[in-house]
Parts: structure tokens; C-alpha cells; sequence
């Protein structure tokens, strides 16, 4: 079958790979399941239903979820009737969610649950046209998606409005969650999205019905939706975790082989297992921090020789076996993009045989440009370029992209589309990077970040953000500094690790606010920004730095809902503090 639109996805599974468990769902404390059969139905039965209720194509619908099996049923019935799909974060306000709405002219919204079809009640009084909301909960029957589901099926009317969708028209609009001004609509056409699927399904080189997923990154994210379209054409089955909070427990009980995650998540994976090992006593403790320190000197370039691949297999047997237990025991890769990971953190998980491939792009890109594969791959890189994309880098040492996977625009703003495509086609992606033994692409920084010292020096700071990230006790950092002498930061503790550390060091921990006054806590803070310190260059090096007492939040403002920094907003925040840097 050839796959040209979205839905084709669905269509072909059920043609070619139809599964028993094609998506999974805890419910009251049981995995709901639902085959490929069934997903088609309900999809049909939806599809119905909005034609009922008078969606035609073209139409917008939003859809505001957590991951769960209704959020991809909703969107192949919006698909296959050529009407687009507008999916919001479940974390945004009220605010960007009435924005969006106007923006794009959305008609209808499908919530999650109750509390976010709450949030989306506040919007009617912001948004300058009618709405219906639905919730996929059960709650007032009032919304009850289910109101939509229609038994008799219009298979001819469905057919039709399927065979009348085209390979290159717009399939969604993906607001990005903008770390400056309003979100802007990135228009992706099938093409868009389906190029990017194929390239990354040869990529993984793995994978088929016989395998099992756990899903737990915002499929508001394309991210995360590109991968369920890749893991629904290989046919596995697509486990929905109930929530962060869950992936944990969700993992040991799904077993999944693969999984996509974010760095910040596998920090926390190995800031657990940090606290198992330090809670050990005698012989287990002495073993385990044997292992982690074999772990830390891995190198994954590199065959360290036979004494120690001989203790590494041991250490494997032993201790991090239970290591890859706890992610479930049979995962074959974990794919981390979305940020850059730490590269001694990418040893380390190499060393206990858990292999993460790090991947790279952006909404604008679908968002894959490169993928890294379990057997060419390079830490501190992204990966080699996926197929059928091309990148050059600027002068300036700007990614630049081509590809049919680059988006066809922002919506209602050529103004902006043509500021980031330029007249040759190439799309600017804003980051700082550089081709790697001419194969591996590495990204190094966002253009728009970087500053200069007052001594001419530029300073790049989301590659020092990532290496003081490696401390435990340093849970947010901002690094300031533009036309100053030197480079500080703006750090918001870790406070579980700092109470720890207190007890450890018989500090009596009173307050947040106090805490971060503390000289004892101020000292330790010094010591860990000095070895931090030592991996880069004397203009480089964090002089001065202030602790905070609260973290920066979306509701805030000061984060996006992706939690990339809002660098002016922080700023502006703090800037008392900032100027005491300098004073």
C-alpha cells in the first residue's frame, strides 16, 4: 500500500500488520487495549459524526490531551476527512490556548479530561467566534466526545473526502511554544510528515509487530507524533504511559523495546539510580560505585582493552543489569532529541547497555534532520543526516536545511516564513552547529543566544547550561553575561538533592529562601561551579553566580511549555539580581 497521507498510516497497519493490542491505556488501574479493527472504526465512526455536526475540509480542530488512545483516534478522524488538526500542550494557559484558537480559526476542541475542558471553558469569553468543546472523560454528558460517534458509518462520503487529499496538502498546524512573543502556526503537509516517517522507519532498522512501545512525551509535539507514526507503520503496539509521574512503574510493566524520551528525563532515571547507590551499605554500596566509576570511564570511541571490558562485563552482570530492569528489561534503544544530552551521560548509559541514540530538527523540520544508529553514531553528535535531507552550514556556522520535510510555512505570516527560508530554499534553523569528520552533525548552540563579552569574546551558553546541568544540585541555570567582563548564571537549586546534602553535612535545612543564603550551601554551590569550570576555556568560566529561591515555571512565564528558557522574560524577572553580579 502506498502511504501518502496521514491516515494511510492507519490503513495500512490494518491492512498489512493488523494487531491485536494496537494502542493500550490504564484504566482504573487496568490496561485497556484496542486493535487495529477497532481503532479504524471508532476513527470512522468520529469521521462521521464531525461531518454530521458540520466540519467540512479545511476546518480547524484542536485537541488538547495527554497521550492516550482517543487523542490519535481524533486526529486520523480529522485527517481522513481533510479537515486539520490544531493540537495545543495540555500545560499551556488559558491565554495561548484562546490565542491559537483565534489564530487559526479552530471550530472545535477535544479535551483530555475535565480539568483541561475547564481550562478551555475560560477561552469562550476570549475567543471572537463559537466553539464546541468536547472531553474525552465522563463527565457532563453535555461534552461527552462519545456524543460524536456515529453507528452508521458513511464509508462512501469518507471515501470520497480520502481520495480528494493530496501528498502536499496541509495535514496540521503545530503552534511552537516561542521562547519570545506569540506562538507561531507551523503549517506541515502529509508530505512533510510522512518523508520525515519513512526516513526515520529505515533508520531504526528494527522494530515490527513483535514489539512493544511506551509513549509518554506530549504528542502535541511532533516529536513524539512523527514517532507514532513511524511505530504504527511498523506495527508495534503503542503503550500510552498514565503520566510523568508513572513512567517508572509504566516501564516495568509494559517492557517496552523503545521508547523516545527527552535528556531531562534520563538526568532523572540517573539521578535515582544515584540515590539507590548511595542508600546501599557495606559490599553492595563498595560494588555498586565500582560499577559507576568503570561506567564513567567509557568511551564509547574508544576499546579501553581486555582487563577493563572484563570488568565492564562483569559490572554489567551484577549491577547494571538491574539497571536496564528497571527501564523494563528489553529495551533495545531509547531515542533522546528535543535538547542536547550530556556526552558523559551517553557513556555511562553505553556502558550499562542501554543504547540511546540522540536525533536532532525542529516543528519546522517535522522534525527530523539527523538520527543517530546503534551502529553509527558518534556521542556529543546528533547523528548522520537522515535520508533524502541536506544541510549546509553559514558562514556564521548556521544549520541550514532542505528536505521535503521542511515545513510549507507559519501560518497567516509569509513576513516570518520568508525571514527563515530563504530565496534558494534553504530553511535557517536558528542553531549553531557543525559537520563532524564530515558525517556527523553536531549542534553547539542557538544562534540568537550567544552574546559577546566586553572583552569581544563570544560565549555560547546553552553548551555551558549543559555541562553545569551535570551537577545534581543544579536543577535550573541560566547563563547572563552580554557586554559584561565575564560570564555568571542565575542557578535554582535542586532542593530534594540540597536537603540531602544538608543531612549529609549535618546543615540544618530551614527554608528555601534561607537555604540559598547559607554559606556552607554557598560554599558547596562554589566548589561544584570550580570543577564544573575546568572543561572550558578562562573567558569561558562562570566568575560569579546567584542562587534562587523559586523555580521559573510556565505559569510564570519564564519557561515554555517544551521548558526551554525564556531568556528575556528570566531576565527582566531578574534583573536586580543580574546587576549584583556585576556590581
Amino acid at each position: 500500500m502506498n502511504i501518502r497521507r496521514l491516515f494511510d498510516v492507519l490503513l495500512f497497519q490494518n491492512q498489512e500488520r493488523s494487531q491485536q493490542v494496537s494502542l493500550a491505556h490504564k484504566m482504573d488501574n487496568q490496561w485497556k487495549t484496542y486493535s487495529t479493527e477497532e481503532v479504524v472504526k471508532i476513527a470512522n465512526q468520529l469521521s462521521t459524526g464531525l461531518l454530521k455536526a458540520g466540519i467540512s475540509p479545511g476546518e480547524k480542530i484542536g485537541l488538547v490531551s495527554l497521550n492516550r488512545p482517543e487523542w490519535v483516534i481524533v486526529d486520523f478522524a480529522i485527517s481522513q476527512i481533510g479537515a486539520i488538526n490544531v493540537p495545543m500542550y495540555p500545560n499551556s494557559t488559558a491565554e495561548d490556548y484562546a490565542y491559537i484558537i483565534n489564530d487559526a480559526t479552530v471550530k472545535m476542541v477535544f479535551a483530555g479530561d475535565d480539568d483541561l475542558l475547564t481550562k478551555l471553558k475560560k477561552t469562550e469569553t476570549l475567543v471572537n467566534h463559537n466553539i464546541s468543546l468536547f472531553s474525552f472523560d465522563q463527565g457532563s454528558d453535555k461534552y461527552l466526545w462519545t456524543n460524536l460517534l456515529k453507528d452508521e458509518i458513511d464509508h462512501e462520503t469518507i471515501e470520497t473526502l480520502r481520495s480528494k487529499i493530496e501528498y502536499e496538502d496541509l495535514a496540521t498546524i503545530i503552534y511552537t511554544s516561542g521562547t519570545t512573543g506569540n506562538p507561531k502556526g507551523v503549517m506541515l503537509s502529509h508530505k512533510n510528515i510522512l518523508s520525515n516517517t519513512a526516513a526515520v522507519t529505515k533508520a531504526f532498522a528494527t522494530g515490527g509487530p513483535e514489539h512493544t512501545v511506551l509513549s509518554f512525551l506530549p504528542l502535541s509535539h511532533i516529536f513524539e507524533r512523527t514517532a507514532l507514526y513511524v511505530y504504527l507503520h511498523m506495527g508495534a503496539s503503542i503503550y500510552f504511559a498514565e503520566s510523568m509521574d508513572t513512567i517508572a512503574e509504566n516501564m516495568r510493566e509494559v517492557k517496552p523495546h523503545f521508547f523516545a524520551t527527552v535528556p531531562r528525563l534520563l538526568e532523572k532515571v540517573y539521578e535515582k539510580i544515584l540515590v539507590t547507590g548511595y542508600e546501599l551499605q557495606g559490599v553492595k554500596k563498595n560494588l555498586f560505585f565500582w560499577a559507576l566509576n568503570l561506567a564513567k570511564k567509557y568511551d564509547l570511541d574508544n576499546n579501553q582493552g581486555f582487563f577493563y571490558n572484563l570488568q565492564l562485563t562483569l559490572a554489567n552482570k551484577i549491577i547494571f543489569s538491574k539497571w536496564r530492569a528497571a527501564l523494563g528489561g528489553r529495551v533495545e534503544f531509547i531515542v533522546s532529541g528535543g535538547a542536547a544530552l550530556q556526552p558523559r551521560l551517553a557513556n555511562i548509559f553505553w556502558a550499562a547497555q542501554i543504547k540511546v541514540l540522540e536525533a536532532y530538527g525542529l516543528t519546522e523540520t517535522s522534525p527530523g534532520i539527523s538520527f543517530s544508529l546503534i551502529d553509527d553514531l558518534k556521542v556529543g553528535c546528533v547523528g548522520p543526516l537522515l535520508d533524502g535531507i541536506q544541510v549546509k552550514i553559514a558562514t556564521d556556522g548556521e544549520v541550514l536545511v532542505k528536505g521535503d520535510n521542511v515545513m510549507m510555512g507559519y501560518y497567516k505570516r509569509q513576513d516570518l516564513t520568508d525571514e527563515v527560508i530563504d530565496n534558494d530554499g534553504w530553511f535557517h534553523t536558528g542553531d549553531i552547529g557543525e559537520m563532524v569528520d564530515n558525517h556527523y552533525l553536531k549542534i553547539t548552540d542557538r544562534k540568537k543566544e550567544m552574546f559577546k563579552t566586553s572583552g569581544g569574546k563570544y560565549i555560547a551558553p546553552q553548551a555551558l547550561e549543559n555541562k553545569f546541568g551535570e551537577s545534581l544540585l543544579i536543577d535550573q541555570i541560566m547563563i547572563v553575561g552580554e557586554g559584561q567582563k565575564f560570564p555568571g548564571a542565575l542557578i535554582v537549586p535542586n532542593f530534594e538533592k540540597l536537603r540531602t546534602w544538608c543531612q549529609h553535612h549535618n546543615v540544618n535545612y530551614t527554608t528555601d529562601d534561607e537555604m540559598i543564603k547559607n554559606s556552607e550551601v554557598v560554599d558547596k554551590f562554589e566548589r561544584e561551579i570550580a570543577s564544573l569550570n575546568e572543561s572550558f576555556a578562562q573567558y569561558e568560566k562562570i566568575k560569579k553566580f546567584r542562587l534562587l529561591p523559586q523555580h521559573w515555571t510556565i505559569e510564570n512565564g519564564e519557561v515554555t511549555p517544551k521548558l526551554s528558557l525564556k531568556r528575556k522574560i528570566i531576565k527582566k524577572n531578574h534583573q536586580s539580581v543580574i546587576d549584583s553580579i556585576y556590581s
